[in-house]
């Protein structure tokens, strides 16, 4: 039995079940690369032709929110077009070569710089779905070896995939990930919405700068007058962490907070047997230290959990003594007086007085605190909410990849 035989999906319509098997193709037969537009500081200004660089591909979609524009009688820029798909073929980032999205209508007229290309085919959805596959992940690292921080476009346009020689197959299985991709789109939205709607109730339910009453109150704590001003040092307790380096264990029972695990939202996570500084719930972890303008500083954990966590050095420890925890964290987290510390220069190291010295704004009533506390929990919670929803969206469309498309490198010779 020949390679060619081997070829069939895990999963396919019932129409298609009699129609063979599919066939190996190099994406030059699916598709032309338009190279990417090299260009120097004085050709960029305030309009003009949009350069489309790896910035502007977020999460398979094209983003707008950092834009660059040349002159539009720049030479050597080709014009993309509705369903040309922009890839990232060279990166500081190794973990960001490779990654594409499909241009939509109603963009601005534009290019691409020569980090990216565009590849352009007769059937653009079909093909953007190849790009999401384990047979283009897998290419794509073979590809980079061990220190190349590039694709090399004319090993790009070899790449080989399975692709079955009914275009009615072919349309279908784009339009049926395709339809996941909007739906995935759609709750991504509103993930946003949710988003900004907690951002805008942080702005309105604590007082701004300078101010001792909140723009918004809930009625019932409308004549309770103004917030009391006092020092962290007044509603809390203060520990730092201690270290944790020579007790890592890679199935330890606690997890160790550092600065990388607060900065990830516990995405990245080491483990200990020892905990140096246990935790328990409702109390706050703040990162001391961070490089110049670097983002986490001053950002916080609330412990979720008893005997789950310790706490790593270069780390405070905050108990609350006479204030909502859950209120206290809000106000600390990233809180701007923290930030001043930070000349953009050097390294951020706070010290125990600069943070037991941070103002804390608080309601005379602990109702009030509570009931702000209450308020914010539960948009958390539908944020994570949302947020798994859109994981396991994610990972259906995972699945339905992996059984709707055969990985060339695992065929059977």
């Amino acid at each position: 039995m020949n390679k060619e035989q081997q070829i069939l999906p895990e999963l396919r319509f019932p129409e298609f079940v009699n129609d063979g098997a599919w066939k190996i193709k190099r994406l030059s037969k699916l598709g032309t690369i338009i190279n990417g537009l090299t260009y120097s500081p004085k050709d960029v200004q305030e309009d003009g032709l949009l350069v489309l660089r790896s910035s502007n591909v977020q999460d398979g979609q094209i983003v707008l929110n950092d834009c660059v524009f040349v002159r539009p009688d720049i030479k050597g820029a080709n014009i993309s077009s509705p369903n040309d798909i922009l890839i990232c073929v060279r990166n500081g980032s190794k973990s960001l070569i490779g990654k594409n999205a499909i241009l939509t209508e109603g963009l601005p007229k534009s290019t691409h710089g020569a980090f990216m290309t565009m590849f352009r085919s007769n059937n653009p959805t079909f093909a953007f779905q190849l790009f999401q596959t384990e047979s283009y992940q897998t290419q794509v690292k073979a590809d980079l070896g061990a220190t190349i921080n590039s694709i090399n476009t004319k090993n790009f346009i070899k790449y080989e995939f399975a692709v079955p020689s009914n275009l009615k197959e072919q349309q279908k299985i784009a339009n049926c990930l395709s339809s996941l991709d909007e739906v995935i789109k759609t709750e991504s939205e509103k993930l946003n919405l949710l988003q900004d709607h907690k951002k805008g109730l942080l702005q309105q339910l604590f007082p701004q700068q300078g101010k001792t009453q909140p723009q918004f109150r809930f009625p019932e704590f409308k004549n309770d007058g103004d917030w009391t001003l006092t020092t962290l040092n007044d509603v809390a307790d203060y520990e730092n962490g201690k270290a944790h380096e020579k007790e890592i264990s890679k199935n330890g029972k606690y997890k160790v907070v550092n600065s990388k695990f607060i900065s990830t939202e516990g995405e990245v996570v080491k483990f200990s047997d020892s905990a140096n500084l246990e935790t328990k719930i409702g109390d706050i972890l703040m990162v001391l230290s961070d490089i110049p303008n670097g983002k986490a500083l001053a950002k916080c954990f609330c412990v979720d959990k008893d005997d789950t966590y310790t706490v790593n050095q270069r780390i405070c420890k905050i108990t609350t003594t006479d204030i909502n925890n859950v209120f206290l964290f809000y106000q600390l987290n990233r809180n701007k007086y923290f930030l001043r510390f930070d000349d953009g220069a050097k390294q951020t190291n706070l010290r125990k007085d600069d943070v037991l010295s941070c103002p804390i704004l608080k309601p005379k009533n602990p109702k009030e605190q509570d009931k702000i506390a209450n308020t914010l929990t539960s948009a958390s919670i539908l944020i994570e909410e949302q947020k798994l929803k859109i994981e396991n969206l994610q990972n259906h469309k995972k699945g339905l990849l992996q059984q709707l498309f055969p990985n060339v490198n695992n065929v059977a010779v």
